[in-house]
């Protein structure tokens, strides 16, 4: 095992302090030190402000990402586990991830709309990167791929899909209205692209059900808020639930075709020892 470094010491103390901030942050945008997210920016983040918007139930989804990164922070605190590679070139990602999740917070306390894009943006790249070196080096048991590659699995996914939902509602609340059939044209556009990119992130992170999973949530609940709530669009709930399947769909495509290139060996094995 390596030894723990100056480096290590002060990374693994600025993960803690941003988890601090995070939750400080989280409890302002829950309203209970300033106002509920969905009532700032003249509601333009609320459930039915923007055809993108996800059902309300579907932002429960923080609760086992806050959960893990309060986990996580934790665990990377543990001395056998700073010192590790995997946790070194991911530890100042993931303090940056929690700091920029507090930043979006506070951002929209302040209703600046496309303030928050620029952060939404900077926090889906840089959990992009995280689960990029992530990807480099399998997690070593199970507690490292819950807390670890599950939470920031989750955390990405959620957030490709809150980054779509963002951007539109900058849009909208900017005044940009296409008229009531290109609005849904662009929004099915819009879920289509989400899905897109959760293909791409099967492609480039191994298939990663956490990924998926909170990718297909995002999506599920924007098909539900289409169909229950204003503003109403078939079309565009269509198109989120066809683009939560092929994202779960890509997920299964991979580890099937892992399988299937395990299988030779697995045959070739008691021949060979």
């Amino acid at each position: 095992m390596s030894t723990l470094t100056r480096s290590d010491q002060v990374r693994r103390i600025v993960v803690v302090l941003a988890e601090v901030f995070c939750v400080v942050g989280t409890l302002v945008g829950v309203g209970v030190l300033g106002t509920e997210v969905s009532s700032t920016s003249g509601g333009a983040l609320s459930a039915d402000a923007t055809l993108i918007a996800p059902a309300t139930t579907a932002f429960s989804i923080w609760t086992p990402i806050y959960v893990g990164l309060l986990g996580y922070t934790v665990w990377q605190f543990l001395p056998r586990n700073a010192t590790r590679e995997r946790i070194r070139s991911t530890g100042w990602l993931a303090a940056a991830s929690m700091v920029l999740n507090a930043g979006w917070l506070l951002v929209t306390q302040q209703g600046w709309i496309w303030g928050s894009v620029v952060v939404i943006l900077a926090l889906a790249v840089t959990l992009g990167l995280l689960m990029q070196r992530l990807h480099r080096e399998p997690a070593r048991d199970t507690v490292e791929k819950v807390l670890v590659d599950g939470t920031f699995g989750l955390y990405l996914g959620w957030v490709a899909v809150a980054t779509c939902a963002n951007v539109t509602a900058a849009f909208v609340s900017s005044g940009v209205q296409l008229g009531a059939t290109a609005d849904q044209v662009a929004a099915v556009v819009v879920v289509l692209v989400a899905g897109a990119l959760g293909v791409l992130f099967a492609v480039r992170f191994g298939g990663r059900w956490a990924v998926a999973a909170a990718m297909a949530w995002g999506l599920a609940w924007i098909a539900v808020g289409r169909l229950t709530d204003q503003p109403r669009s078939t079309a565009t709930a269509v198109a989120a639930l066809v683009a939560a399947v092929v994202v779960v769909a890509a997920a299964v495509r991979h580890h099937r075709g892992d399988a299937v290139a395990q299988a030779p060996s697995r045959r070739r094995s008691p021949a060979t020892a």
